[in-house]
């Protein structure tokens, strides 16, 4: 009788550590190879760049502000960028992706902030490039009415298109903490939009009707909408400063993301 010996076939893989850049690395594969991210990406440039140019063919000289062109688009594409974070979040539930990423990594505070950290640096980045590649492109039309961009002068270019970017990466933000607290890609894109569009006009009808109540009044420079633009382009005499519009336009985000982070930690998957 020949005795036969089954031979282990499972070759144990090196134990390796699971770092943060690992699950960056994760989370940026996870994000560009979803088609969704791209049809975004491509909304948001066509219509950037689709406004850029009929916002500066539209307008006459004397016109101080020309990057106004470029970067007043945000108050539009900003919806697009919560959206984006949204959906980076409720795809992997609605695939049921997410039990595979807790279980690569039961540390779901760290997966809330790669996810965070990735949607962010991504939604920055394209948005950079597209403000640039808008700028560049209406030059020539903007020079031609006399009203050229100063691209020595940072403060009157740079520091703008920087600004618009880096509030696109807050809106996109803003749609990852939602999607973690509601789960549900249906539900997190109504309330981003519901937040971004829906309610100044509730807090600007509310004022309407009960003007004599101060703190309604103001209660609207604290939106997301409203502290934008004050954020990107610095007004003198503007409601809010320039630092408290961009303390306002983190703190939406900031609060989305630590309810996202206290439901993840919370909640079973």
């Amino acid at each position: 009788m020949t005795a036969i010996q089954a031979r282990a076939t499972h070759i144990p893989a090196p134990a390796r550590n699971l770092t943060f850049v690992r699950q960056l690395r994760s989370e940026l594969i996870k994000l560009v190879t979803v088609r969704g991210t791209w049809w975004s990406v491509g909304i948001v440039a066509a219509l950037s760049i689709g406004l850029a140019f009929i916002v500066t063919a539209t307008i006459s000289p004397p016109m101080d502000n020309i990057i106004m062109a470029v970067v007043a688009p945000v108050q539009f594409t900003m919806m697009l960028a919560g959206i984006l974070g949204v959906i980076s979040v409720s795809g992997e539930y609605s695939t049921g992706m997410i039990r595979s990423t807790f279980t690569a990594n039961p540390v779901r505070g760290a997966v809330v902030a790669a996810k965070a950290t990735v949607l962010a640096a991504f939604m920055f980045v394209v948005a950079l490039v597209i403000f640039v590649i808008a700028a560049v492109g209406i030059s020539p039309l903007a020079a031609s009415k006399d009203m050229a961009l100063d691209w020595s002068d940072p403060a009157a270019v740079i520091l703008p298109i920087l600004a618009a970017s880096a509030a696109m990466a807050l809106f996109a933000l803003l749609g990852v903490g939602l999607g973690f607290v509601l789960r549900s890609g249906a539900g997190a894109i109504a309330v981003t939009v519901g937040i971004l569009f829906v309610l100044p006009v509730i807090v600007s009808l509310l004022g309407v009707l009960a003007h004599d109540v101060q703190w309604i009044g103001e209660l609207g420079n604290y939106l997301p909408s409203s502290a934008a633009p004050l954020a990107i382009l610095p007004q003198d005499g503007a409601a809010i400063s320039t630092p408290v519009a961009w303390i306002t336009l983190a703190a939406w985000p900031a609060a989305a993301l630590l309810g996202g982070w206290a439901v993840v930690r919370g909640r079973d998957v």
